[in-house]
């Protein structure tokens, strides 16, 4: 399929058309009733939806690597008050984006990318809506429903990306070109309806040879997509009027959105389609470019060998060239300081999602070694790949949107709404068991199942140490109005944790440790409650230890090393007024006075 991609684009022979608020195709060289009637041209048109999400300034470049930093579980490396206010990539992430961005403000940049796509969705839309004949055709009927699939992918991150965004579900026309933002709930609205109607026309996993991989979208997915708008839809935002607050419409009340929720994700668990399995066999096959349909991936923005940067972003730093990459890379994002002590011990999500190392870039017998640097997610790994990347910029590497775990999660938050906890405990149950012992679940059932407050805890709890690292959290705590307090307890936390204070007073004040037989393994002492620096000095005096300074505290002041400018650099602006970007200068100038960010204090 990632070959595909590259031989549709060609067929495309798109014109370009610039407007007020994309840089996007007008119209195909290809007739539309050559398009719309023809399933190959019209599965090339398709491909070319996807092409527009793996551009340089993109998905690829833009959206992954920035949207969705900073959280209480996840931050960008290392957004200190030394380098934000930054103008750039320290600013996006730190809530204290400017229309001048210097890393978005250009006119292909993700928000122009963005409506690229939906250009071409819209385009091959109305063709095989006037010309393919869908109601009798199962194959263009298909197509349609994963255009209109990849059309709502796009508006979400627009409106995830920049709240209130221009709406244009047409091919662009002179009488359209230039538009205002468009309250979001009405995108919403006309996003559920057209999900509704795609799910009709899509195949399950496997039902034909469209849906035998995770990156085409298959009836899950787009079940899957609709409940996530949902909640999105019947959550908390920061409005145009200023207010933190649900929406009004009728339409998007919270038990509507729930039903709507629990609705969907219950049919994609009910059909058998798609399974969770095991958690970490889930990011292996993902580094290992496993896209067989039916496993908890549902669906991935694909990449070629060549492109993308995901693995680049969101997985393990290396720091020089070694064994298992030819990239210099990973590290950009990572888990804060304290999340690997959220975890119990016992939960087999802490150690693959929080890794406290890095590779250095120091050689022995022509291989690199671990060092306990810095924290990084450690659900993508260069090691676990299969191919060695050779690419200065790009890893090759999909982009999982979503997974089985999500719509387990999304049933179980939605259900303990509607009807309460001990129902909704079924859902979130089979989540809990892959990764914690059978006792340690049922102690978590007592609690969470208490009453429906302490569910929904729960779910708020459990989705940050499912999915940190996966970009999940930023428009959960948004939607859940909990970003302000939240993005306040992580500093808490922090401050907390580099003065041994609180819940990590029994943590010693370095770390130890030790090379494996393996010769790159690190045996690691000191990160667990409990241990002590007397023991740890006698693994350095008695065992060939090595005493690290990761977590020691400062020579001279006795406090470790998160400093002062890490804890404040998290957010500069309040994170519930200042969690949506501008949209950047370059469209608002272009946009014959269409739009604008006063909104936004700009």
């Amino acid at each position: 399929m990632k070959n595909y991609i590259k031989l549709s684009i060609l067929a495309l022979s798109l014109a370009g058309l610039s407007s007020c608020d994309m840089d996007a195709p007008n119209q195909s060289s290809l007739d539309p009733s050559v398009v719309g009637y023809t399933e190959k041209m019209a599965e090339s048109a398709i491909m070319g939806i996807h092409q527009s999400f793996g551009e340089t300034n993109s998905y690829r470049g833009r959206f992954i690597p920035y949207y969705g930093m900073n959280t209480d579980v996840e931050m960008i490396n290392i957004p200190t008050l030394a380098q934000t206010p930054d103008g750039g990539k320290n600013d996006l992430c730190a809530y204290n984006a400017t229309p001048n961005n210097t890393l978005m403000n250009t006119s292909n940049n993700a928000y122009a990318k963005f409506y690229e796509g939906i250009e071409r969705a819209n385009m091959v839309i109305d063709a095989i809506k006037q010309y393919g004949d869908p109601a009798n055709r199962p194959e263009m009927a298909q197509l349609l429903g994963e255009g209109m699939t990849l059309r709502a992918v796009l508006y979400l991150d627009l409106i995830k990306g920049w709240g209130d965004v221009p709406a244009r579900f047409e091919p662009i026309s002179t009488n359209t070109m230039y538009q205002e933002r468009t309250d979001r709930d009405s995108i919403y609205v006309r996003l559920l309806s057209d999900l509704k109607e795609a799910e009709d026309m899509m195949p399950w996993p496997n039902d034909n040879d469209k849906t035998k991989n995770v990156e085409r979208v298959s009836k899950s997915f787009v079940k899957g997509l609709r409940a996530r708008i949902a909640l999105y839809a019947g959550g908390y935002s920061y409005r145009a009027d200023g207010t933190v607050r649900r929406s009004n419409a009728p339409a998007l009340s919270v038990d509507n959105m729930y039903k709507i929720a629990r609705d969907e994700c219950e049919d994609v668990i009910n059909s058998g389609k798609n399974k969770l399995g095991d958690f970490k066999t889930n990011f292996t096959s993902l580094c290992q470019d496993k896209t067989d349909a039916g496993n908890e991936s549902l669906w991935e923005v694909p990449f070629s060998d060549g492109r993308g940067r995901v693995l680049y972003t969101w997985g393990v730093k290396h720091n020089a060239k070694d064994q298992y990459t030819k990239q210099a890379q990973g590290g950009v994002n990572g888990p804060l300081p304290y999340l690997y002590y959220d975890y119990d011990n016992e939960d087999a999500r802490r150690d693959i999602t929080c890794v406290p190392y890095d590779w250095s870039n120091e050689s022995k017998a022509k291989q690199q070694l671990r060092k306990v640097n810095k924290w990084c997610f450690g659900k993508l790994r260069y090691e676990w790949m299969n191919r060695i990347v050779t690419s200065t910029n790009d890893d090759g590497l999909n982009f999982q949107y979503m997974r089985m775990a999500d719509i387990y999660l999304m049933a179980a938050e939605a259900i303990n709404q509607l009807s309460g906890p001990s129902d909704a405990w079924g859902y979130m149950e089979p989540v809990l068991s892959r990764v914690l012992p059978a006792e340690k679940v049922a102690t978590l059932k007592n609690k969470y199942t208490a009453n429906k407050d302490a569910f929904f805890n729960g779910i708020v709890e459990q989705r940050g140490l499912e999915f940190a690292g996966e970009q999940l959290r930023k428009a959960d705590l948004i939607r859940w109005n909990l970003i302000d307090d939240k993005l306040a307890e992580a500093k808490t936390k922090m401050q907390a944790l580099r003065t041994r204070t609180g819940a990590y007073a029994d943590l010693p004040g370095s770390v130890y440790t030790k090379t494996a037989a393996d010769g790159e393994s690190l045996i690691i002492y000191g990160l667990n409650h409990g241990d002590t620096d007397d023991a740890g000095a006698n693994l350095v005096s008695l065992n060939g230890y090595e005493k690290t300074s990761w977590l020691e505290p400062d020579s001279k002041t006795g406090i470790l090393k998160i400093d002062d400018d890490l804890v404040n650099g998290l957010y500069i602006n309040k994170p519930s007024t200042h969690a949506i970007w501008p949209i950047w200068q370059t469209f608002v100038d272009n946009s014959n006075g269409k739009l604008n960010n006063t909104w936004l204090g700009f």
